[in-house]
């Protein structure tokens, strides 16, 4: 899951993710994000990964304020990913980008993504243009997620909509270090008390990171959620965890955190990635062989819910279009 790929030139017209990267790290991924053969299959043979789901690198279509070129640059990705998958039948799946400039537009793209391309899903960068998922203007989407019973990935890499003063001279919290996951885990505590799940229920969201933090904050949320006037929910924020919102391995390769995360949310809500190419393939699969875990979550986590999740044997492989 969340494994990135590119378009060059659709990334030629989009901003930069403002991050303290070093420079040979950039060039290190940009040989690997438009590249499916050279290192791709090579680095997912060398190290045992069946299958990657592909995904539209931040910050994605989310970055544009032109509707309607985000209506197209969402078609060219989403064709894009098709073809790749079609020439890899057995080895790739994908999340479509979603041109939620244009809510009625999005999912038009998203019945097409889904129904033509075989798409697995949809994976959007954080907000669009300053609004986020849990504006009433967006309830088509959900229904249509729901419809099609596919999943929505919450990835971070959207510019930000403000500058916050705690990032003011220290620009290495700005992006994966920190700020993203406290970005994105914000976004999806608004889905929660925005009643987006009481609306929807069967609607299921991922987020990467091991949950952006969240997963180990669910009795605070809890305690503080019963002792502040909010708009009532149907279940307590811990319990949408597990059931609406699920969660994957990406970026953190920590045993720890992922006992404390079966612990929390249950390993059924729980998928592996890697996060490529941002991140090492190797340390990601020694970490998930090699965690404190049983033989059976390793399997749920590794590969079955993954496919449970994303219709995997269910679903066709797409034609070539």
């Amino acid at each position: 899951m969340e494994e990135a790929f590119a378009i060059p030139q659709l990334q030629a017209g989009y901003p930069v993710p403002r991050t303290a990267t070093a420079a040979h790290w950039v060039e290190h991924w940009a040989a690997r994000l438009c590249d499916y053969t050279r290192h791709r299959l090579p680095d997912m043979d060398e190290h045992g990964i069946d299958i990657q789901v592909l995904s539209l690198t931040a910050p994605g279509v989310q970055c544009l304020t032109d509707a309607r070129q985000a209506i197209t640059d969402a078609r060219v990705a989403n064709d894009h990913l098709a073809d790749v998958i079609a020439a890899h039948p057995a080895r790739f799946r994908g999340l479509a980008a979603l041109p939620l400039q244009d809510p009625e537009a999005a999912v038009a793209e998203l019945h097409r993504a889904v129904g033509s391309l075989g798409l697995s899903g949809a994976l959007v960068n954080d907000h669009t243009a300053g609004s986020y998922l849990d504006d009433p203007r967006y309830e088509p989407v959900w229904a249509a997620l729901e419809d099609l019973d596919v999943p929505l990935y919450l990835h971070p890499g959207a510019p930000p909509t403000e500058t916050w003063r705690v990032l003011a001279g220290r620009p290495e919290l700005q992006g994966p270090l920190w700020s993203w996951a406290a970005e994105t885990g914000g976004h999806a505590l608004r889905l929660i008390f925005g009643g987006v799940f009481d609306r929807h229920p069967r609607a299921t969201v991922i987020l990467g990171h091991l949950g952006e933090f969240l997963p180990f904050q669910l009795a605070r949320l809890d305690s503080r959620y019963a002792r502040q006037a909010h708009q009532p929910l149907a279940r307590k924020p811990s319990e949408y965890f597990g059931g609406n919102i699920l969660i994957t391995t990406s970026g953190v390769c920590s045993p720890a955190a992922l006992a404390g995360a079966v612990l929390a949310i249950g390993a059924d809500a729980i998928m592996f990635a890697v996060d490529y190419p941002f991140e090492d393939t190797a340390e990601a699969v020694r970490f998930l062989e090699q965690a404190p875990i049983s033989d059976t979550d390793r399997a749920k986590i590794g590969h079955s819910n993954a496919e449970r999740v994303l219709h995997l044997h269910s679903r066709p492989d797409p034609p070539r279009m």
